[in-house]
């Protein structure tokens, strides 16, 4: 079976493949691997465990979630910590004081700073084989949600904007791209997607207004979206990430994103209950490929025996062969287009860069 589109996200269970684990990465639906802190165990595994993925196929793409703060994956062996996106918000506010205060200045200090923990974040993951990380969360800091909290760079939209335009100038330099979430907003809401669903009742011009503002703003540099599982009653009974309305009227048509569009985790509890009706991961995967995501994550379900990952592989096989489900040339491209075009300098060359000491130096 040939595939034009290589839409799913899997995850494996260890420190290196096993054979099983070559098998589904092997498989023509597969596009890439999300990594987590069960597969680090240090900088010479992880390197060798991206190797053995590239040897499966070279144009998979490998992921993790790495923000900083409390979502950073790998964090011992000489990975930097980068602080959370809170503390270049604070830095943006704060222009000194008495004679030494400059307006401004804090605005100038956090956007650099925030470059530098870019390139700092980018430049580590892409010296150990990692190709892309889900960061910035553009979420507003409301001081509503547990989840969101300290992610989040700001109240304000427009330091929101500003700080993670920064953040991914350092991503690009370092030849990474980007990926903005949780879109339209997830700050606005206290309950937590991985086991809850989430209901925000404003209106969509409240929303656009202010939690969805970075989004347009940020166009011209996003290089991937992640949709909120969250439920906007006012605008979709559906979920955002299977939503036609939020990505495909409002994301692309209206804001004139062109970027790549990645759903959520499928396994969490937000997007396996749908109009009140408990789905599954095949079903919630072809769901959110025809509402406009070009690929899907299945995370944490290949350990056991993974049989909820032989489920989806063999669902979305069905789904093919059926016709119920239509590969995308385009959605392939945007794939694609998110892996490092640049070759990735060696950890100890790493250590000696001038440009990568001043970036250390600079961070918070």
């Amino acid at each position: 079976m040939t595939a034009l589109h290589a839409p799913l996200i899997i995850d494996i269970a260890g420190k290196a493949l096993t054979d099983v684990d070559r098998s589904r990465l092997a498989h023509p639906l597969v596009g890439g691997i999300i990594l987590f802190a069960r597969n680090w165990e240090d900088r010479g595994q992880l390197v060798q465990l991206c190797a053995d993925i590239k040897a499966v196929k070279d144009d998979l793409l490998i992921c993790v979630d790495h923000e900083g703060g409390r979502v950073q994956r790998f964090r011992t062996d000489g990975f930097t910590h980068i602080p959370p996106m809170r503390a270049f918000g604070e830095t943006w506010m704060n222009d000194g004081s008495g004679k030494k205060r400059r307006k401004g200045s804090g605005a100038m200090r956090a956007m650099n700073t925030a470059t530098a923990a870019g390139y700092v974040l980018g430049s580590e993951l892409r010296a150990c084989g990692v190709d892309f990380s889900f960061t910035p969360v553009l979420d507003l800091d409301y001081g509503e949600s547990s989840v969101i909290g300290d992610r989040s760079f700001h109240r304000d939209p427009r330091v929101v904007a500003a700080l993670a335009k920064s953040l991914m100038h350092g991503l690009l330099q370092a030849g990474m791209g980007n990926c903005g979430k949780h879109f339209p907003g997830h700050g606005h809401v206290k309950a937590d997607s991985h086991v809850d669903m989430p209901v925000d009742k404003r209106k969509l011009k409240k929303i656009l207004s202010e939690d969805a503002a970075p989004y347009p703003w940020l166009s011209s540099v996003l290089t991937a979206v992640m949709p909120a599982h969250v439920i906007y009653p006012k605008v979709d009974a559906l979920p955002a990430g299977f939503s036609k309305t939020w990505l495909q009227d409002i994301l692309r048509g209206e804001l004139r994103y062109d970027g790549a569009i990645f759903s959520d985790d499928l396994s969490m509890e937000a997007a396996r209950r749908i109009d009140g009706q408990v789905i599954s991961y095949t079903e919630a995967a072809l769901r959110a490929l025809d509402a406009g995501c070009d690929m899907v994550l299945l995370c944490n379900q290949s350990l056991g025996l993974g049989e909820h990952v032989d489920e989806l592989l063999d669902g979305m096989d069905d789904a093919l062969r059926s016709g119920r489900w239509v590969p995308d040339v385009d959605s392939e491209s945007r794939r694609v287009s998110l892996l490092p075009e640049t070759v990735p300098q060696p950890w100890e060359d790493l250590m000696l860069q001038p440009a990568y000491l001043q970036a250390l130096d600079m961070l918070p």
